[in-house]
């Protein structure tokens, strides 16, 4: 089942996808001026579907922990939603 990314009027929610790849084409779209160390991460995220995922010799939760250490600077109701799910994907999964 896909979840679509959006935003509504009337309540200001995004919804985030819980798919990383999904996530990552989100990242992409809104943080245009993306800061150099996270590129490779949310490229490596867009071959995962789960953060149980590995990527190469990575695994999807170190890709993840690694773009949310070098996603500081995003900034922005957007980065806060995913930055909220990413953590989440992390918790629950763990």
């Amino acid at each position: 089942m896909e979840q679509t990314i959006e935003k509504t009027a009337t309540t200001n929610t995004i919804t985030v996808p819980d798919e990383l790849c999904q996530i990552a084409v989100l990242i992409r779209r809104q943080w245009t001026a993306m800061y150099f160390g996270a590129v490779p991460y949310v490229e490596a995220m867009l071959c995962l579907k789960t953060i149980d995922d590995n990527f190469g010799d990575d695994s999807g939760r170190s890709i993840v922990t690694y773009f949310l250490g070098n996603a500081k600077t995003w900034k922005g109701e957007y980065a806060k939603a995913v930055k909220a799910k990413l953590n989440e994907l992390l918790k629950k999964e763990a």
